[in-house]
């Protein structure tokens, strides 16, 4: 599972799942006028509010994650798992939303009668409802707000690639670097015999490094904004991997407006999106 793959959205999907967590522990109603001393049931206590809000929740918080971490989000009867997780924290929503107006069911206060007690939902219950709302609503929007849709954590940022064919400054055949010596040959000193003198200026190489052309393509590394395809290098549409936001990726070769990228296995393929990347 690959972590860079989360989104803001999604960061705030698990703080919501943490919140209804704790918030489970907490009371499931309150009552007027009896002793505070008397325990109340928390959430887990409530066989309804336990598997429509606190259970719905977390299974679909955890749907969120899992599908977006995979490099294959898997599937149940052909609906994405993600989407199953977008329909359950709204279905944790609308169940809290429900109990909040009748927090121990039945329609009736507990307690209501000869001691003159009402019942009203309790902080666990409200609180609740909170990370719920939360939880859809993020979950709801990620798709759909550029904010929430970029990476969680940030990839480190590598060392920029060298161009193909060249050289470090100073090396071998780089431009304006002076002629190394055969290994095993000494360098003529000043004064001796073959040497030139002080002043005069080195001759020309015979056969100079061929430079380059000033519009030659040099590899840089990138990161997508979002997940994006990777096509096969034949010009078909099959895809063959699938570039998740949060990792950076090497540019080897452009073909007019697409990119010839690598993955981090070795495997080659055409991004044929290259809107709003980020170069290394």
């Amino acid at each position: 599972m690959n972590i860079r793959s989360l989104t803001r959205g999604d960061g705030v999907v698990i703080g919501a799942a943490v919140l209804l967590f704790v918030a489970s522990f907490l009371d499931n109603y309150s009552l007027d006028g009896v002793p505070d001393s008397l325990e109340l049931p928390n959430l887990w206590e409530s066989g309804p509010v336990l598997l429509s809000v606190v259970l719905a929740g977390l299974f679909g918080a955890a749907f969120i994650v899992i599908a977006r971490g995979l490099p294959q989000a898997p599937k149940i009867a052909g609906i994405d798992l993600g989407h199953f997780g977008i329909a359950f924290t709204v279905f944790a929503a609308w169940s809290a939303l429900g109990n909040i107006f009748d927090p121990v069911g039945g329609g009736d206060n507990f307690g209501s009668g000869s001691s003159g007690s009402s019942t009203d939902a309790g902080a666990g219950l409200i609180l609740a409802l909170i990370a719920t709302l939360i939880m859809a609503a993020a979950a709801i929007a990620t798709p759909l707000v550029p904010a929430l849709k970029a990476a969680l954590v940030g990839a480190p940022r590598p060392a920029a690639p060298q161009p193909y064919g060249a050289q470090p400054p100073g090396g071998y055949g780089y431009p304006g670097a002076g002629a190394q010596a055969p290994f095993g040959a000494s360098q003529p000193q000043p004064g001796q015999p073959g040497a030139p003198f002080a002043g005069q200026p080195q001759p020309q190489q015979a056969q100079a490094a061929p430079q380059p052309p000033a519009g030659d393509f040099s590899p840089f590394w990138f990161a997508v904004p979002v997940a994006r395809p990777l096509f096969a290098e034949d010009g078909s549409q099959s895809t063959i991997a699938e570039l998740a936001p949060g990792t950076w990726y090497l540019a080897v070769e452009q073909r007019g407006a697409n990119l010839v990228a690598q993955t981090q296995d070795g495997r080659r393929g055409v991004l044929q999106d290259t809107t709003g990347i980020q170069r290394g």
